[in-house]
């Protein structure tokens, strides 16, 4: 067991983990339980069992493990036909795999047409949730795309023997995916956080003359923080960077792989996410029993789905999280000019042929608006012709990704976008 005798600090990072495995592991009796209480419940004439059995339900869904979840696409409708899918891992580190979603056709026509479809390097946030959260994403971009994504790893699955990870780290894994796919042919979506590296990776191989890529698609990210800032926003700056690692990261406790390794750990940011908005939460749970008892399954399992993906968490290396909360929500580094990654400044003005568009939701709560279409500002040396920004109105932060939005108007722009940029389509060649 990890040793926890070097001072309150310590004993406190040891053990807070540790009692919340041990509770996990407590509930999962209590989980199997409540399932087969559940089923039982169920086969009782007329409904009657219906009450009991939503209430058994619901406790175990509160109780029950949520590990990682599968992306589950195994086939898409793409250029008129429903074609195979198949996950690849193209390249791997101790901290990411690169996720290639391999669509495959026994017709000709249609695998000449998938060949030619523009590749996309999608880049999954490292925020507390796994790259399944963008399944939705992945599924729409499919269809019209040679998808790529940053398949980011749980820090605690990781051995101190790999080192650590920090926010440099990212953007050089970044720089290094897209240099094995072909940057001049690789789009880049960075959704969320990871707006910031996708902007400074891009960056920096402008300023290194390297090729960019054709598109550059950021999406709700926190590009400038001082712009109307959210809750999220005014959390990192009213408390200093001490209180943070001091108060949230611990220690891996015993049983992981990554025994040992400071992380911000998955299930305080999920504590997090809840916490801005408890009643939405309680409100539907309460709902998903009233499903249960009057028997709308469709709702209770689309309950089941939201959850099982909100609800499954990973860590964070500490030293990603603290250099994250430092350089983009305190010090606001990338606007600011004052960011360097592997001792280079980053330059976003030296981007010259890689167009950028900025999507934002007018409701987002999360990243407040302005904070994306500020890239735009920043990128002095792309043509204001190769500029655009979409607000979608109405949604919220998940909404620019998955959903109702995403599907019907924020997908269909980023498509013709990233088309209009394309070296293989009219219009998308470089001067």
């Amino acid at each position: 067991m990890l040793q926890c005798s070097k001072g309150r600090g310590m004993l406190r990072a040891c053990m807070l983990y540790e009692l919340h495995d041990l509770q996990r592991r407590w509930l999962r009796p209590l989980a199997g339980l409540s399932r087969v209480n559940a089923d039982l419940l169920r086969m009782a004439p007329a409904g009657l069992g219906r009450p009991a059995a939503a209430g058994w339900e619901l406790l175990r869904r509160i109780t029950k493990d949520h590990p990682r979840p599968a992306f589950g696409i195994d086939a898409v409708e793409a250029h008129g036909q429903t074609v195979a899918v198949r996950e690849e891992v193209v390249a791997s580190t101790p901290w990411c795999r690169l996720v290639r979603f391999a669509r495959r056709s026994d017709e000709v026509r249609v695998a000449a047409q998938l060949a030619a479809d523009p590749r996309v390097l999608l880049c999954a946030p490292l925020s507390g949730h796994f790259a399944t959260l963008l399944r939705d994403t992945v599924r729409s971009l499919a269809a019209d795309h040679d998808v790529y994504v940053t398949d980011w790893s749980d820090a605690r699955e990781v051995p101190l023997s790999a080192g650590f990870f920090g926010l440099d780290d990212y953007v050089l894994h970044l720089e290094r995916f897209l240099r094995a796919l072909g940057p001049a042919r690789t789009h880049v979506i960075a959704v969320c956080q990871p707006a910031v590296p996708a902007l400074a990776a891009v960056a920096r191989m402008a300023s290194a003359g390297q090729d960019t890529p054709p598109s550059l698609v950021l999406m709700g990210g926190p590009i400038d923080g001082r712009i109307n800032p959210t809750q999220v926003n005014r959390l990192a700056t009213e408390r200093p960077l001490a209180w943070f690692e001091t108060n949230l990261i611990h220690r891996v406790p015993a049983g992981f792989p990554g025994e040992g390794r400071r992380v911000y750990p998955g299930f305080l940011q999920l504590a997090a996410f809840v916490s801005m908005n408890p009643r939405r939460h309680f409100t539907a749970y309460r709902d998903y029993w009233f499903d249960r008892v009057r028997g709308r399954d469709e709702q209770a399992a689309a309950h089941e789905r939201f959850y099982d993906e909100y609800n499954a968490v990973l860590d964070m290396d500490a030293l990603y999280y603290l250099e994250t909360v430092r350089l983009v929500f305190q010090e606001h580094a990338l606007p600011r000019g004052t960011w360097h990654v592997a001792g280079e400044p980053v330059r976003p003005g030296d981007i010259r042929d890689t167009a950028v568009l900025t999507v934002e939701g007018a409701e987002d709560d999360i990243t407040g608006p302005g904070q994306t279409h500020a890239a735009l500002g920043l990128c002095t040396g792309v043509r204001e012709a190769d500029k655009q920004r979409f607000t979608a109105e109405g949604a919220g932060h998940y909404g620019i990704f998955s959903g109702a939005r995403w599907r019907g108007s924020i997908y269909p722009a980023v498509r013709e976008f990233i088309r209009a940029h394309d070296p293989s389509f009219a219009g998308g060649q470089r001067p």
